[in-house]
């Protein structure tokens, strides 16, 4: 899209097609004309999400990275707890339609701004074709595990995991031939940093999945009402944003590093010290030291999310490379929050009808994850080399 339409023209197309999905959502009769609207609306939001990372790379200085990346992964935390926010409020009232409307208004409005802000393109490239094969490979991956989690039977559900896995082995030897690909081809070459620091960035992505249980544990385990659960589940992506922007402007490499590893340290911990408080019957106490631990499992993303996104845009050997790297950052996003989602619902439904037991499964499950984002971590600092951002700062 870049290629074709350029930044501003690229930005138009998002939030026209975000806008018109909102509009259709508004004014839909049946439910099926709904799920066509949101639809199109998620085609709208992916298109956006890629655009601010590649947008980053384009518009601003290296200098300049890591607290505009910073600043793209806030807005995601700002969503979260504004989200709840307005969805009980308009569900309140039975104006559900209402929140549609409002969205396809803000998406207008962000359309208008587009060209006043945005930097012109004018080169045009001949864009390359979609790598259809990678991406039915992926949907394919994540619809196994979420099916894996809904069936009943030890046998398809090992079936169904092993299509996953197979389809996720076969998209990596695809990718590494293929003209037409998802990632940088750089990921796939021996030394280069970028297989790492993706794989760290999709096990800390991945963790957000644990979210979207923590409301039932907060109703069902410590008898919260609807909408103070729903902001228990909220302080993780609070930890989020208020950690990245604390540390955008940290130039130290050797602080930089110690973040990059801390980062799904601090996930692993706080994941492990809520599974530990898991009880069927949860006191007061107890419910509040939630919240720091969600805090602290957030925190943990937020810490090393942009530094490790910097990372990804300079192991690109060249500039057209370095854009797809950027670009493929919000692509990486998108399918770890999908595969996070498929596997804590397998992990929630592991503990059957024991909600104490799908709990500690889903978070003992995730600090086994995160803990693995420590390894690729220690990965990515011993194949990066960080660029001198003070001397760039100082061109500036």
């Amino acid at each position: 899209m870049l290629s074709v339409r350029g930044t501003v023209g690229s930005y138009l197309i998002g939030f026209g097609m975000f806008a018109a999905g909102s509009v259709v959502c508004a004014v839909s009769p049946v439910m099926a004309v709904f799920l066509l609207g949101r639809g199109v609306q998620g085609l709208g939001a992916g298109l956006l999400t890629g655009l601010g990372f590649a947008a980053v790379y384009v518009a601003l200085p290296q200098s300049l990275w890591v607290r505009g990346t910073a600043l793209i992964s806030a807005m995601f935390g700002v969503g979260t707890l504004v989200g709840p926010a307005m969805g009980g409020l308009f569900a309140q009232f039975g104006v559900w339609r209402a929140a549609f409307v409002v969205l396809a208004v803000v998406g207008v409005a962000a359309a208008g701004s587009a060209p006043r802000v945005l930097p012109k393109s004018e080169d045009r490239q001949t864009p390359a074709p979609v790598p259809v094969v990678s991406l039915a490979l992926v949907v394919g991956a994540a619809t196994a595990v979420s099916v894996a989690g809904v069936v009943a039977g030890v046998a398809t559900m090992t079936l169904a995991l092993a299509v996953a896995v197979t389809s996720v082995l076969v998209f990596l030897a695809w990718e590494r031939r293929a003209e037409q690909r998802i990632l940088p081809l750089a990921t796939y070459r021996s030394g280069s940093p970028l297989r790492w620091v993706y794989l760290t960035i999709v096990v800390l992505s991945a963790g957000v999945g644990v979210e979207m249980f923590l409301p039932l544990f907060g109703q069902r385990l410590a008898g919260l009402p609807p909408v103070v659960a729903g902001f228990f589940g909220a302080a993780l992506s609070l930890g989020w944003p208020v950690s990245q922007m604390l540390v955008a402007s940290v130039q130290l490499e050797a602080t930089i590093r110690r973040l990059r590893v801390a980062g799904p340290l601090l996930l692993a911990i706080g994941f492990l010290g809520l599974a530990l408080l898991q009880r069927s019957h949860v006191s007061l106490p107890m419910v509040l030291a939630w919240l720091p631990l969600l805090f602290l499992a957030g925190a943990g993303i937020g810490i090393a999310w942009s530094h490790l996104s910097v990372a990804a845009m300079t192991s690109a050997p060249d500039p057209a490379e370095g854009q797809k790297a950027a670009a493929a950052i919000a692509t990486i996003l998108t399918m770890s929050t999908a595969f996070g989602a498929a596997v804590a619902g397998l992990l929630v439904n592991l503990g059957g009808s024991s909600l104490v037991n799908s709990a500690r499964y889903l978070l003992l499950g995730f600090t086994a994850i995160a803990a693995l984002g420590i390894l690729t971590a220690v990965r990515v600092n011993r194949t990066t080399r960080i660029p001198n951002l003070r001397k760039d700062t100082a061109a500036v």
